[in-house]
């Protein structure tokens, strides 16, 4: 009776705990705790002529949205602002990046200057001077005339590792830059307004085929022509030396590159280029009003690439139109055999492009595709160029609407269009980008749930429970790691506690979907199965630990057993790593970030082992243990289990079952547990079990458990007592029968 109420009482203290905490973050998360402005912070830290060549100085923050005049003298010669100010600067580490922008009053970028930031990669792995120079290529950018589609933004080179910094630094700087040059009407632009009236639309009812010669006569399709000689004579005009004096050897009127594009989607120009059988299996692909483009081209220079193999992106192209910049990705391209149309060249690469659906492509409306020519100038520089091709949809394939009611949409609809809009957070185009892998993520999340709810059924099957997480732990490892990239970090959690202190904001979570997707589901089976869930299933560098130990015991590598007292003094270790980054982030939250290095997932999953030498070998040196002591850094370094494990006492639920013999005298379970989370008492330390579920197995396995060897015996002894005295009785009767004829026998002899 007492025990019940102890229990009930830590019970109702757990929920009281939990609707605490869960106020708290939705406080903390209301916009009453929303930074504000922190321009005024970091202005005495610059220097104004850092901002602008010749200034003096830098007036007050002022305005809404706020800004910093720029004087020389007492003339205006321009304006500062913080993109934090203006758009959602959350990177991958949940804090903002600070961004300084420096523009004249013609809306002309002067500079850019990396305030402020807490991006890990950046901070340890990536020199910040990379990140800096691509800021650098942002200066004399016209943002009003890159608005109007007269030149484009920068080629953006996405530095490995940090990619998703990067997409957020330099969505940044063009989405607040163009809503400052509205704001104050720089560049001759002026605050946006809806179009309400008629708009042109794509005659789908237009669907003849016609001849190459024809789709170039109408403008159904556009080339540009580049020979040699105008590429070398374009970098002699760029003032760029280095480039100027390494051309391009050969014939000056050699093709340098000959490039198409045409709007496929529109079906004639789809019909005549693709082919009926290509055109069917493009309109299969494409969701309603999206559309594909095709490219194709030839000469020496690819417009491919191989880049795009390699990291996902092609980066010698990208389409703009209006303000929208689109950049394509491999999954989104697909190689084509040839162009069908009549008459049309033999082409080196012919391809056909899906337009991503949350850019806002319009393929009624004119837009241009950027051509990104680079050229090695030095073992780490390049020098690059732009060439542009122009394409307007040709006349008589269009439809001339007038603006129909707004529909009455369905909440997914609601979302995408949302999502689409020009001043839609980042991080909702980039969940509609992602939206594919969190669905594949949520199905295995329902499929792990599945597995420990029904884990009753699955263990009394021993071949299919090893079966289920071998394939799991490969899915973990292929699929959450080394693809989607989606390791959760001990620097997430110093992060949260952070924005706890200096003001929470929901929106950095859901910079990364399939993190912030998998934090939802820890934080969830906390409460169920501890920290188990997590760091024995859905942790990749876990995952791969698990499986390389399994390959040791293939190939008969010797498992150790670390003494107990020893084993048990070790847990200790990842406690202390994880207060000291704790201690260290109260401090510094970049020291903190720094020191987090200790965990390997960064380099081992993320940049998947591509990184400098020392990161490497700390890697493969907390790696090489596990090949004799299972998941060693698990068990005794992994700040990230020490994190979890803290709130995983906080659980509700007692899912592994044990037996009052367990412990007393029997010792098998504890003896067998891949991580000696067993205590030679018989009960099981949920803060180090990782839930493999193997004591599960033994518990139900009569052959296996010695209780249930026991009980099993005692089940076979009356059955086996009863073929006993069958046995005898059989015997008996064989005598009796024997003795019978003995009678008879004699009385013959006698005779």
């Amino acid at each position: 009776m007492r025990h019940t109420i102890l229990n009930s009482a830590k019970l109702k203290c757990r929920f009281v705990f939990a609707a605490l905490l869960l106020c708290s973050l939705t406080l903390l998360a209301s916009p009453g705790y929303a930074a504000e402005s922190e321009l005024a912070r970091f202005l005495p830290g610059v220097e104004a002529s850092s901002l602008f060549p010749g200034a003096t100085r830098v007036g007050e923050a002022e305005g809404d949205p706020v800004i910093a005049p720029i004087f020389k003298g007492d003339e205006k010669v321009g304006l500062a602002y913080l993109t934090s100010d203006y758009v959602n600067t959350t990177g991958y580490s949940g804090k903002p990046i600070h961004q300084m922008v420096a523009m004249d009053m013609a809306g002309v970028i002067r500079k850019v200057l990396l305030i402020k930031h807490h991006e890990p990669i950046v901070l340890i792995g990536i020199p910040e001077k990379r990140i800096v120079a691509v800021l650098d290529t942002y200066e004399g950018l016209d943002i009003g005339k890159m608005v109007r589609a007269e030149i484009k933004g920068p080629k953006v080179d996405v530095v490995t590792g940090a990619t998703v910094t990067i997409m957020v630094m330099d969505d940044n700087i063009q989405r607040s830059a163009i809503k400052v040059a509205r704001a104050y009407h720089l560049g001759g632009l002026k605050p946006k307004r809806p179009h309400t009236g008629p708009t042109a639309t794509i005659n789908a009812d237009i669907s003849q085929v016609e001849n190459w010669q024809t789709l170039l006569t109408d403008a159904s399709v556009t080339s540009l022509k580049l020979t040699l000689g105008q590429v070398n004579k374009a970098f002699e005009d760029s003032g760029d030396e280095d480039a100027a004096s390494v051309p391009e050897e050969g014939p000056p009127d050699d093709s340098f590159i000959e490039l198409y594009t045409a709007v496929v989607s529109i079906p004639s120009i789809g019909r005549s280029l693709l082919g009926e059988a290509e055109y069917n299996n493009m309109l299969k692909r494409l969701e309603p009003g999206q559309q594909a483009i095709m490219i194709a081209g030839d000469g020496r220079f690819s417009f491919k690439g191989s880049g795009y193999v390699r990291g996902g992106i092609f980066d010698r192209f990208q389409l703009v139109q209006g303000d929208n910049l689109i950049r394509f990705h491999d999954y989104e391209h697909k190689r084509l055999r040839k162009i069908f149309a009549k008459e049309a060249p033999s082409l080196k690469d012919v391809d056909l492009f899906i337009l991503p659906t949350d850019q806002g492509f319009d393929g009624a409306v004119p837009w241009q595709l950027e051509l990104l020519v680079g050229r090695l100038t030095g073992p780490t520089r390049k020098a690059f160029l732009n060439f542009e091709l122009q394409y307007a949809p040709p006349a008589k394939y269009l439809s001339i609407v007038e603006p129909e009611p707004a529909p009455e949409l369905s909440w997914m609809e609601w979302l995408e269009a949302d999502a689409t809009a020009p001043d839609a957070p980042l991080w909702k185009r980039m969940w509609l980008n992602k939206m594919p892998q969190v669905m594949v993520l949520l199905i295995a999340l329902a499929v792990l749930t599945g597995i420990f709810f029904f884990q009753n059924w699955l263990v009394k099957r021993p071949v299919l429970t090893d079966r289920v997480r071998v394939g799991f732990l490969l899915f973990t490892l292929f699929g959450i790691g080394w693809y989607a990239n989606a390791q959760l970090s001990v620097v997430n959690i110093l992060a949260v506690l952070n924005a706890l202190v200096s003001g929470f904001d929901w929106s950095y979570f859901l910079m990364e979907p399939l993190i912030f997707v998998l934090w939802g589901s820890v934080a969830t089976s906390l409460l169920f199965w501890g920290r188990g869930a997590y760091c024995g299933w859905l942790c990749p560098f876990g995952a791969l630990q698990e499986l390389m130990n399994r390959a040791a015991k293939l190939v008969k590598i010797p498992q150790w057993t670390l003494p107990w007292g020893f084993h048990e003094r070790l847990w200790t270790l990842k406690y202390l790593i994880f207060l000291a980054l704790f201690g260290f982030s109260l401090h510094s939250l970049e020291w903190a970030e720094r020191l987090a290095e200790v965990e390997p997932f960064k380099t081992a999953i993320i940049l998947k082992f591509q990184r400098s030498w020392p990161f490497v070998l700390f890697a493969v040196g907390v790696l090489l243990p596990g090949l004799f002591i299972e998941r060693f850094y698990c068990r005794y370094m992994c700040p990230l289990g020490a994190a979890l494990a803290i709130p995983g006492r906080l659980r509700m639920f007692e899912w592994l079952k044990r037996y009052k013999e367990c412990g007393t005298p029997c010792q098998r379970c504890s003896q067998e547990c891949m991580v000696q989370a067993i205590h030679k008492e018989g009960n099981i330390n949920v803060n180090e079990c990782l839930y493999c579920l193997h004591c599960q197995v033994v518990y139900v396995d009569d052959h296996a458990c010695p209780v249930l060897i026991q009980k099993r015996l005692k089940r076979e002894r009356p059955s086996a007592k009863g073929v006993a005295a069958k046995s005898a009785a059989a015997k008996r009767l064989e005598n009796i029968k024997a003795k019978e004829k003995e009678p008879a026998d004699i009385i013959a002899v006698s005779d």
